[in-house]
C-alpha cells in the first residue's frame, strides 16, 4: 500500500514572510497562513474560527515567497506536513508541526470591465 502526505490550503498569510539563508546557501521563506471556517452548532448557533498553519517554502519557491507576498496576501498552496522535534531551552522535547510547499498560486481579485464580477487570477510558482 501506497502513503500519501498531501496538504491543500487557500486562506491568507497571517503576517510578512520571514526570509532566510540557510548555512548552506539555501533559501527559504516562513509564513504563516490564515484559514477562516464558519459552520452551524447543532443547537442552530453559528460558529467561527481561524486555523493558523505554520509553512516553509525552499528555494526558488521560498525566494519568490518573501519577494511578493505580504501580510493578507491571499494563496492557494500545496505541500505536505512535516513534524519535527526538537529539545527546548528548558530541556524539554518539543513537537512542531509545519506544511513544505512545493506549489504557491498567488491570488489577486480584480473587476471586471463591466465593474461588478471579480475574477480570480493566479500566479503558479513550483518548487
Amino acid at each position: 500500500m501506497r502513503s500519501v502526505n498531501k496538504v491543500v490550503l487557500m486562506g491568507h498569510l497571517a503576517a510578512d514572510p520571514e526570509a532566510k539563508v540557510t548555512q548552506k546557501g539555501q533559501n527559504l521563506a516562513r509564513f504563516r497562513v490564515a484559514i477562516h471556517r464558519d459552520w452551524q452548532g447543532s443547537d442552530g448557533e453559528h460558529h467561527e474560527a481561524t486555523d493558523f498553519h505554520k509553512i516553509v517554502a525552499w528555494r526558488k519557491l521560498g525566494e519568490v515567497c518573501a519577494l511578493y507576498l505580504k501580510k493578507g496576501s491571499p494563496v492557494y498552496l500545496e505541500g505536505k506536513i512535516m513534524n519535527h522535534h526538537y529539545e527546548g531551552k528548558d530541556g524539554k522535547d518539543h513537537l512542531t508541526t509545519e506544511i513544505v510547499a512545493d506549489v504557491v498560486n498567488f491570488i489577486s481579485y480584480k473587476k471586471n470591465k463591466e465593474g461588478g464580477e471579480i475574477q480570480l487570477q493566479e500566479v503558479s510558482t513550483e518548487a
